[in-house]
């Protein structure tokens, strides 16, 4: 059996099943992860998500959420202020299933952990002043939250925005989780002490001190484990610093992802850049 970690998927399901051809994935007995960003921007978004769903249904896959998931949950919540006219959400938010799709959606985590080795997957990151159990300690507070009856009044009103940006053990409240969504799922820069840096998006060299890659730091205490991530697609492939980045950039014409965490082998598929269909108004639901 193989686990494969695949990058940011962004909609290109096309691509998806290509790179799954030549790594001749065996249905029936090898396990996908993939690292977030499931959708948006890309013109498959629907069928993206429902593979990946139908698969973990199955215990065949496991996911974590991306910020564009989230994106998705507050697309279907009615929460307007952050759509853009890039987003290609719309067949996902009109199909017959959609209710289903974002219900199995919310109840997806942050962090995923292997059963046997020591291996992690997020989407973004995770701040160098956390070790792995706080991590998975501070995950479960959000996905309690995003798994309760009344998840949409969390993304809706208390979810999004880029404050606080620096963690403090005395965060309580939305603040708290606010800077817990943002670490995994949106994070790329950020100080020793996990202050975060949202407006660097470039790869590492543009940076101003104190900022750095996270990952970058010597006491960063989640060195303990090998940990998978998507997200920073002008970062490209990197294996160093107990990391591995896997989002090179598929939407945008670069490659698609994925990482055999038994053989330690990288498999990529050159992928076109994808003509991103333009998405219509949605109602509110």
């Amino acid at each position: 059996m193989a686990t494969y970690i695949i990058g940011d998927l962004q909609g290109c399901f096309d691509e998806l099943q290509l790179l799954l051809q030549e790594i001749r994935y065996q249905e029936n007995e090898d396990q996908l992860w993939f690292v977030g960003d499931i959708v948006n921007r890309g013109p498959k978004s629907l069928e993206c998500l429902r593979f990946v769903k139908e698969l973990q249904q199955q215990g065949k896959a496991q996911m974590v959420l991306g910020n564009h998931d989230i994106h998705l949950l507050a697309a279907y919540s009615g929460l307007k202020r952050f759509q853009s006219k890039s987003d290609t959400l719309t067949p996902i938010l009109e199909a017959e299933d959609a209710d289903e799709l974002i219900d199995w959606l919310r109840r997806q985590p942050l962090i995923v952990c292997h059963p046997v080795y020591e291996a992690v997957m997020v989407h973004a990151g995770i701040p160098p002043q956390w070790e792995i159990t706080q991590a998975r300690a501070l995950a479960k507070e959000v996905e309690v939250q995003l798994q309760s009856a009344d998840w949409q009044t969390f993304v809706c009103e208390h979810l999004f925005g880029s404050e606080p940006d620096e963690w403090q053990d005395s965060l309580r409240g939305w603040e708290r989780l606010r800077y817990i969504v943002n670490a995994f799922a949106r994070m790329r820069y950020c100080d020793a002490n996990g202050k975060l840096e949202f407006h660097l998006k470039s790869a590492p060299g543009k940076a101003t001190a104190p900022f750095e890659p996270w990952f970058v730091f010597p006491g960063r205490k989640n060195k303990t484990h090998e940990i998978f991530f998507g997200h920073w697609s002008t970062l490209g492939a990197v294996d160093a610093y107990h990391i591995h980045a896997t989002d090179t950039g598929c939407l945008w014409g670069g490659k698609l992802t994925a990482y055999c965490l038994e053989s330690k082998q990288r498999h990529t598929l050159a992928c076109p850049q994808n003509s991103k269909p333009k998405d219509k108004k949605t109602k509110k639901k």
